[in-house]
């Protein structure tokens, strides 16, 4: 081989290389192109991942605090529930009760039996310790300022001193609160 042509193989692979060194950075620059355009579209797909996980997690959130006030809801409406039946019993026991008020007044008059008064006195007794357990009282009336949230007016009577004008003169039919509520308005003759 002679130098020339030794010179032209020399020369032959430099140009390859310089070629495939030209095509490697425009490969690189459209790489790089590709490889940004992808970065965007992952990224993107990141920041939508993300506000899809954000909704989720208040809608699991909204979710748990509707639970929460319903089962709170339920519960109140079974103490709710359980309060009212129970109050219903008691508005049935209060005639009772006042029949009893009635039978002890007559017996305290007669000169029937000690037994039967005795009687009457210990069943009345039981039934008032026994509502009182359950958050029954008596409305105090007699003696008492008129109070519209308490008393109910059935009469009106004249009275001549200043001091029991406005006040509960007489009771007709005892009132009755239940924890702290109204189940039966004391019903009473007011002074004028």
């Amino acid at each position: 081989m002679s130098k020339e042509e030794k010179d032209i193989q020399q020369e032959v692979p430099q140009q390859e290389n310089a070629e495939e060194k030209a095509m490697k950075k425009g490969g690189k620059k459209k790489e790089s192109k590709k490889e940004k355009s992808r970065v965007e579209e992952l990224e993107a797909e990141v920041e939508k991942l993300k506000a899809g996980v954000a909704k989720e997690k208040d809608d699991y959130m909204r979710l748990m605090a509707e639970f929460d006030n319903f089962r709170r809801r339920t519960s109140q409406e079974k103490l709710d529930l359980v309060s009212v039946a129970s109050m219903e019993t008691i508005k049935g026991l209060l005639p009772i009760l006042d029949d009893c008020e009635r039978a002890m007044e007559a017996l305290k008059d007669s000169t029937d039996s000690a037994v039967a008064k005795e009687g009457t006195e210990l069943i009345y007794n039981k039934l008032t310790s026994y509502l009182k357990t359950k958050g029954l009282e008596k409305i105090a009336a007699k003696g008492e300022e008129f109070n519209t949230d308490l008393h109910e007016a059935v009469a009106q009577f004249p009275v001549q001193e200043d001091e029991k004008k406005g006040k509960v003169f007489d009771v007709v039919q005892n009132g009755y609160t239940l924890n702290g509520k109204v189940i039966r308005y004391a019903k009473v003759v007011v002074g004028i």
